[in-house]
């Protein structure tokens, strides 16, 4: 089974890659781990992509789905792939590769969300410096302000980027670079729809529902879109 998941930083992506990982024996494939892999082995992909990285310049669409290409002959159940593709172009070349080792995707799951809803749920988030463990200022709260629930410990930390500020412009390049590849894949019909800002619990069991399915029935969101 080869499935993409697609969605804006912060619509739960990476939680629910892991629960299709462990249940499906699937190979989860993100490109960042992709990219740090290949150039820690120093293959000749990954070599390139570094030369390109140390040059300050981004990765192109060929080194990247020939990175893939390589991960995905290693994924003899199938895989996630997590961050890519990210445009039209990059989707139609990551088709046309996966024809050439004669497979193909089987579901294109999206998690919809709620742009303010999200930019509340990101910029609210925080954790223990110390065990890790996650919290929100609204939605999880510690039970005694700034003290960890885990492991008592009274250092906090929030991520650099985890402000309304950055999550908006992330969600702006998400509509206007990735969102427009959401037709191409319903256009052949493999595209699924989940509510994304249900509890994570719901968004695992219809995504689970979708798969155990084989696609037969089609999400709410996705039979709301056909009327």
């Amino acid at each position: 089974m080869n499935i993409i998941l697609l969605g804006p930083p912060g619509a739960g992506k990476g939680t629910q890659s892991d629960f299709l990982r462990d249940t499906y024996h699937l190979t989860k494939l993100a490109t960042g781990d992709m990219l740090r892999a290949a150039v820690k082995e120093g293959t000749e992909l990954g070599q390139k992509a570094d030369a390109v990285m140390k040059a300050g310049q981004l990765v192109s669409d060929d080194i990247m789905i020939g990175i893939i290409k390589d991960a995905i002959k290693q994924c003899p159940k199938g895989f996630i792939l997590d961050g890519f593709p990210r445009t039209t172009g990059q989707a139609r070349a990551l088709d046309e590769m996966l024809l050439s080792l004669n497979k193909k995707l089987d579901f294109v799951i999206e998690l919809k969300v709620d742009d303010a809803a999200l930019v509340e749920r990101i910029s609210g988030r925080y954790s223990c410096a110390d065990c890790g463990a996650g919290y929100h200022v609204t939605f999880n709260p510690t039970s005694v302000e700034g003290t960890c629930d885990v492991c008592g410990s009274h250092k906090m930390t929030r991520r650099a980027d985890d402000n309304a500020e950055t999550v908006k412009k992330r969600l702006d390049a998400y509509h206007a670079q990735t969102a427009p590849i959401i037709p191409y894949y319903a256009a052949h019909g493999n595209l699924r729809s989940v509510d994304g800002m249900a509890d994570i619990a719901e968004v695992t069991r219809a995504i689970n529902a979708i798969l155990t399915n084989g696609g037969s029935e089609a999400s709410a969101s996705d039979k709301r879109q056909a009327k």
